[in-house]
């Protein structure tokens, strides 16, 4: 099959349903590629699109292994491994909890807030270079029909465990 899209007689160009959920990931991931290439740049080389949801399922209380694992969507050994690494690199730390000690409570740490708050700042960068691009009308536009056709939850944590299903 050829890339090459044929005008309908209508003068639209011939779309197919499965362009669709390849634009919109094609989409995704070139904005989390861009904010992982400026974290890099920014101090932050080894954070990888995993990291940020699995800080995220961590939260400003934090959160056990087995509770960031529920959320991310995947099992307690690999979210126990993913904290690990979090771990080597500074952005999060095991501690006790001060309700129930026998519960391990990973919290992130001020570098791992920091990398949080960059983010944060460089996906509105992000936002405002497509802003630009695209005109401020269309890209708002854009966001409200996703937010009509995305039902529920607009922000699930569980990526990492829905793509490895």
């Amino acid at each position: 099959m050829s890339n090459k899209i044929e005008p309908r007689e209508t003068g639209e160009p011939t779309t197919y349903g499965f362009e669709l959920p390849l634009l919109l990931f094609g989409g995704f991931r070139s904005i989390i590629d861009e904010l992982h290439a400026e974290l890099a740049h920014r101090g932050h080389p080894d954070l990888r699109p995993a990291h940020g949801f699995a800080l995220q399922a961590i939260g400003p209380r934090g959160a056990t292994a087995t509770e960031a694992g529920r959320r991310l969507g995947i099992s307690k050994q690999a979210a126990g491994k993913t904290i690990e690494r979090l771990s080597e690199l500074g952005y999060v730390h095991k501690a006790g909890d001060d309700q129930d000690r026998r519960r391990k409570l990973v919290r992130i740490t001020p570098r791992g807030l920091e990398a949080l708050a960059l983010s944060a700042m460089i996906f509105d960068d992000i936002r405002s270079r497509w802003a630009s691009t695209l005109g401020p009308g269309r890209l708002s536009g854009l966001e409200a029909d996703l937010r009509t056709m995305v039902p529920g939850e607009t922000f699930r944590l569980d990526v990492p465990g829905w793509f490895g299903a």
